[in-house]
């Protein structure tokens, strides 16, 4: 399987472009209607910059990574977690289910994160400003702890994990330890996003597809696993650090009264012009399109 994702130089460069394309744009006034949309691709390709940048920073200490990686599996059997080598046994016997779970590790995850903001950007531009918030702190939070190589357990030596894309010739990771991305097990940033746009989705629409972003969170997180890219500990310490994000949101907005009302003026001003490219005026207030 090709690996058709941008390096961290590539998405590096094309988010400057595009940043300084925003910048031109709000400066002369001109196309007015494409600064959001180009300010937003920006930061999400910047985002998506960053991801790649800790991978390939955490590739530089193999030995440690896979000492950290035999850490986790050992305190997960401690603890009495379910073993992942369990779970790949349900579906080894199984080709095409171990093939369909390493192509939806592969495709799905930035995916359906990218439609999903683009869904909400167009549909809920109120309640985007925080929701996005909310994904910039969360995948930052994901990208510190990853400067600290972890091996995934397909790659630690004798606890019998399978590597299931390796197996049926779908890798997407160069066939040597420690290439880029590949000791950035600790957390699951695949596991993160896909709790963003579940609960997000909730929150934001009252439309019966919105249990489609519950049943995606269970079946990234299944197959995170199954596959032998992440422990069940990578995806418990993701959902904390959305549970700690979403808190700290929750903290910021209801100690944000509290604010010099002057303070509070400038940075809602700053914050508006910011967001969309041009000074806008918000009406009605509302819950979800709150700062952060």
């Amino acid at each position: 399987m090709p690996n058709i994702m941008w390096t961290w130089q590539q998405a590096t460069v094309i988010s400057a472009v595009l940043a300084a394309g925003w910048v031109l744009l709000t400066r002369r006034g001109l196309w007015l209607r494409a600064q959001p949309t180009i300010h937003e691709l920006a930061l999400i390709i910047g985002l998506y910059a960053l991801w790649q940048l800790a991978g390939a920073l955490a590739s530089g200490s193999a030995p440690d990574a896979i000492v950290r990686g035999r850490w986790i599996w050992d305190a997960e059997r401690t603890l009495y977690l379910p073993s992942e080598v369990w779970l790949q046994s349900l579906i080894l016997p199984h080709p095409l289910l171990a093939e369909a779970a390493n192509l939806y590790y592969y495709a799905a995850h930035f995916t359906v994160l990218i439609l999903f903001l683009i869904w909400l950007f167009i549909r809920h531009r109120d309640a985007y400003p925080r929701w996005r918030t909310t994904l910039g702190i969360v995948t930052t939070a994901c990208f510190l702890i990853q400067f600290l190589p972890v091996a995934p357990p397909r790659l630690v030596p004798g606890i019998r994990v399978v590597d299931t894309a390796a197996l049926y010739h779908q890798s997407v990771y160069a066939t040597s330890v420690g290439s880029a991305d590949e000791l950035s097990a600790m957390p699951s940033v695949h596991v993160a996003w896909a709790l963003f746009v579940a609960v997000c989705a909730l929150r934001v629409t009252t439309s019966r597809w919105r249990y489609l972003g519950i049943v995606h969170a269970v079946l990234t997180t299944w197959v995170v696993v199954v596959t032998g890219n992440h422990y069940w500990g990578d995806a418990i310490v993701a959902a904390a650090l959305f549970v700690l994000t979403l808190a700290a949101q929750r903290c910021t907005r209801a100690l944000w009264p509290r604010v010099s009302p002057g303070l509070r003026t400038r940075v809602e001003a700053w914050s508006s012009t910011s967001r969309w490219g041009v000074r806008t005026t918000r009406e009605g207030g509302g819950g979800d399109g709150g700062h952060v």
